[in-house]
């Protein structure tokens, strides 16, 4: 496993540990959200959509070398920060490393036990795409 992965999520973990309660943690993820590159309209189509996410989210990915680079995009900006955030952890990383990833980050930042149900679902979702597109190229 990538040392990379978890190094990532260790910074990740430290930044979030900075605020004191759920509120700030979730305007922290809308700052993210609306500093996330957003993807060309035109790639906002079945194709790349997710489906089991509350609000629409739309994923690609391209191999680049022996990495694997995503674009994504959200119309909600708490699902986009969200993405920022998966996206930072498993962008630009080996097709092993994506589909073995152990991504602790989620519960230690407080994602498994602070969103509601459907947002986490939508959570699972994007990481089983991801995963899934990994896997396919």
């Amino acid at each position: 496993m990538s040392n990379k992965i978890d190094d990532i999520q260790n910074k990740i973990i430290d930044e979030f540990s900075r605020f004191g309660d759920w509120f700030e943690i979730y305007a922290h993820l809308i700052d993210l959200g609306k500093s996330l590159e957003g993807l060309d309209p035109q790639l906002k189509n079945d194709k790349y959509s997710i489906s089991g996410c509350q609000s629409q989210v739309w994923i690609k990915a391209e191999n680049i070398g022996d990495k694997i680079h995503y674009v994504a995009d959200s119309d909600s900006l708490i699902t986009k920060g969200i993405l920022s955030v998966v996206l930072r952890v498993l962008n630009d990383q080996s097709k092993s490393d994506i589909i073995n990833a152990d991504l602790f980050f989620i519960e230690e930042i407080g994602l498994g036990t602070n969103l509601s149900p459907s947002r986490l679902n939508g959570l699972n979702s994007i990481i089983n795409k991801i995963r899934i597109l990994a896997k396919e190229l």
